[in-house]
C-alpha cells in the first residue's frame, strides 16, 4: 500500500472512531475530572456524580487558558452535531501539524545532508 493510501485510511478510520465517540461516550467524567471532584468533595468514591458538579480552580499565578472547544463539543445549544465538527476539526489539525512538523523536520534534515564535512 502506498503511503498516501495509507495515510488517507488513516484518517478516514480516526474520522470514524471519533464521530462514534460523540454518540457512544459516558456522561460520567472520569480519570482527572473525577478525581479533582472526589478531592474537592463533590463526589464519593462509589457515588455518581452530582449534575451540579464543577471543578473548582485557582489560576491566580498560575499557567491557565481557555479551551477553543470545551468537552469536545461546540455548544449545549449545537448538540451532537457540535461534537462531530469539534471532533473532525480536532482530528484533521492534529493532522495537519504533524504533516507539517514532520515535513520541517525532513527539509531540515535533507539541508544538513547536504553541508560538505568541517
Amino acid at each position: 500500500m502506498e503511503n498516501r493510501r495509507f495515510i488517507i485510511l488513516g484518517i478516514v478510520i480516526a474520522l470514524l472512531i471519533g464521530v462514534m465517540a460523540v454518540f457512544l461516550a459516558s456522561s460520567e467524567p472520569d480519570g482527572l475530572e473525577s478525581t479533582a471532584l472526589i478531592v474537592q468533595g463533590e463526589k464519593t468514591l462509589t457515588g455518581s456524580t452530582p449534575e451540579n458538579a464543577e471543578i473548582h480552580e485557582n489560576p491566580s499565578g498560575r499557567f491557565s487558558y481557555a479551551a477553543p472547544m470545551p468537552d469536545y463539543s461546540l455548544g449545549e445549544k449545537l448538540g451532537s452535531p457540535g461534537g462531530i465538527v469539534a471532533i473532525v476539526a480536532g482530528t484533521l489539525l492534529a493532522f495537519g501539524l504533524v504533516l507539517g512538523s514532520s515535513r520541517l523536520i525532513f527539509a531540515f534534515r535533507g539541508r544538513e545532508k547536504g553541508k560538505p564535512d568541517q
